[in-house]
């Protein structure tokens, strides 16, 4: 079940995007959802999992034409992430607990037909678990600047830094002192700079914690992956700082998978190279369900 809630008055939704609320048995989903501006969806609907500290409007810059392809697109906040409450509970921010998620919201949002699926970062993570437990049968399965196991490099000191600053000063304290002085400095517009403070501190804290602790240890599940029969896609940006780009070709390689590289993206192409990395999902997508219709 849906139903429609407003837009935040600092966030302007391109043509055929709106917000909604997923009601499911397990607690309402935060959500945007893409329809083509004219005609139906004829394709395969997508399902988006944002990363870590991000949010649905992390892919704002991509639904619409996405969604143009002839597809319904939904773009979610995970439990505990902005604007869809979560519990006190760690558990509930495991890979399994979140993967099960996914598997509740895309009988939700498609019951009667296969589902493209695509994970950023954590989010991926949280993809790969909701394909591996088997329970959802997914019509692809992209994996947005996502690693084998647990982040390296600069992400990993960041995910670090969350567990170690939030549990004794609170979510603020991170965002003061640790992620507010980086957007300025990087010349980030105001209200941007509004929105990414509102959206961390709308997260749940345990949350927070709990899945920086599960990213930092994730285990390499690559090979339990390339057993499951699904189209994959790694698509990552060229400068990628989370899991090195070399790190995230070796994974497609593994799983015997198309490997896409955006140029002059970095670890956000749907941000930093929304319609590069749109046609890449649309024709991944596209072709992916030609290949299913024709093995039917």
């Amino acid at each position: 079940m849906w139903s429609h809630v407003s837009t935040p008055r600092f966030l302007t939704l391109p043509p055929g995007v709106r917000q909604q609320r997923i009601h499911t048995a397990i607690g309402d989903f935060a959500a945007l959802e893409a329809l083509p501006v004219s005609g139906v969806p004829e394709r395969w609907p997508a399902l988006l999992i944002p990363g870590l500290t991000g949010s649905k409007e992390d892919f704002i810059a991509v639904l619409q034409t996405l969604a143009q392809s002839g597809r319904r697109v939904v773009a979610i906040d995970m439990r505990g992430q902005h604007e869809t409450p979560g519990p006190d509970d760690p558990a509930a921010y495991t890979f399994a607990a979140l993967g099960n998620d996914i598997d509740v919201l895309a009988h939700a949002i498609a019951p009667r037909e296969p589902l493209h699926l695509v994970g950023h970062s954590f989010g991926g993570l949280v993809a790969r678990e909701a394909v591996i437990d088997g329970r959802t049968k997914f019509a692809s399965c992209t994996l947005l600047s996502s690693g084998p196991g647990a982040i390296v490099g600069p992400r990993r000191q960041a995910a670090e830094t969350m567990v170690r600053e939030i549990p004794d000063h609170g979510v603020e304290y991170l965002w003061t002192n640790h992620l507010e002085p980086k957007v300025v400095t990087a010349g980030v517009p105001d209200q941007i700079v509004t929105f990414l403070r509102k959206r961390l501190l709308s997260n749940s804290a345990v949350g927070m914690v709990a899945m920086a602790q599960a990213i930092l240890s994730a285990p390499d599940r690559t090979a339990e992956l390339a057993q499951m029969t699904l189209p994959l896609l790694v698509l990552l940006g060229e400068h990628d700082d989370g899991w090195p780009p070399q790190d995230q070709a070796e994974m497609a390689r593994r799983l015997s998978a198309e490997c896409v590289v955006v140029p002059g993206a970095a670890h956000s192409p749907a941000v930093e190279a929304p319609e590069t990395t749109a046609a890449a999902l649309t024709r991944f997508w596209n072709a992916a369900e030609t290949r299913s219709r024709l093995t039917l």
